[in-house]
């Protein structure tokens, strides 16, 4: 009888101690690991919503850039964190392009990360320095032809989507242009800001403000519609290349291993925010808009999009790292 009592003790608290774990969470400060520097879309993504979603979840969310090896870097360092819902990682597309690129990486984006929910979705844009005279799409295309092997394109790092979706549309236009990678899309604006390049398919939040400035020019939009904060910068499409659509996407993951409750928790407190009319509007004036998810919807969408883009890899022909 003894036995049974404990027993049933035991099995009484293992039963409870989900809920006590996503009641008492979160109970310190969480972590957003963003993998790539400050000032690219990744970066703006995860800032835009971090106070709201610490409000909601009664703690501070504190925004830690690990940028390096096209997400790789900061991936890895967010997959061997505790599973307790203290880390969490602002991954992006790179996941889905990674598995294709490297030969090996040092975790496993399916198998190591639990996706909570999809956060944002957003165009990129082809922007040039005002001094390259190209005035849109049509002359940019003419001038690199004119001059094959001599304009140069800024990526967020090779492999990024910025480096892939060029490449993508340079064969697309049978045009060549010299690949400078860096580390992220702030330095590869900084650069372009600079003139030390000629060009980049930016993700539009971080070119928006330079455009407006027309410190940058506004070449052509990358999603099938215009962009609101910017109506008359045409789109790839329009401009030539009809069926062209690229489109960067974030989402919020966490270690496997966190506990479901916990999961949950999170996935719910962030759907709401994001759903939040204000929280909309202030990514909409960024030229993004939020895409909260189920946490399945998410995994679904990182597996077609795994599928997706190692199929762009192996025909552009970019050899793996």
């Amino acid at each position: 009888m003894f036995r049974m009592i404990v027993a049933l003790a035991a099995a009484s608290l293992f039963a409870t101690t989900p809920h006590v774990q996503a009641q008492d969470y979160p109970s310190r400060p969480i972590r957003m690991i963003v993998p790539f520097a400050p000032g690219g879309g990744s970066d703006i993504s995860a800032r835009t919503m971090t106070d709201a979603l610490g409000q909601a979840l009664g703690t501070t969310i504190v925004v830690d850039n690990r940028p390096g090896a096209g997400s790789v870097l900061g991936a890895d360092i967010a997959s061997k964190s505790p599973p307790d819902g203290y880390t969490l990682f602002l991954g992006n597309i790179s996941m889905a392009f990674n598995a294709a690129l490297y030969k090996k990486l040092p975790f496993n984006a399916i198998r190591d990360f639990i996706p909570i929910s999809l956060a944002t979705e957003q165009p990129n844009i082809i922007v040039a320095h005002p001094s390259l005279p190209a005035k849109n799409f049509k002359e940019f295309v003419a001038l690199a032809k004119s001059q094959p092997g001599k304009l140069t394109y800024a990526s967020a790092g090779l492999g990024s989507g910025t480096h892939l979706a060029m490449e993508m549309l340079m064969m697309s236009q049978k045009i060549q242009l010299v690949h400078v990678p860096y580390k992220g899309t702030g330095p590869a604006i900084t650069a372009l800001l600079g003139n030390e390049t000629n060009a980049f398919m930016s993700t539009f939040a971080s070119a928006l403000p330079h455009v407006k400035s027309s410190r940058l020019r506004g070449i052509a939009v990358t999603t099938q519609k215009r962009a609101g904060p910017l109506p008359d910068v045409p789109t790839v499409a329009e401009s030539g290349v009809p069926g062209f659509e690229y489109a960067t996407w974030y989402g919020i993951l966490t270690p496997t291993g966190t506990p479901k409750p916990i999961v949950d928790k999170l996935n719910k407190t962030i759907f709401a925010v994001l759903s939040a009319p204000d929280m909309k509007q202030r990514y909409e004036r960024q030229g993004m808009e939020a895409t909260p998810s189920t946490s399945a919807e998410f995994i679904k969408h990182l597996r077609e999009e795994t599928t997706k883009w190692a199929k762009v890899v192996r025909e552009a022909k970019i050899p793996q790292q």
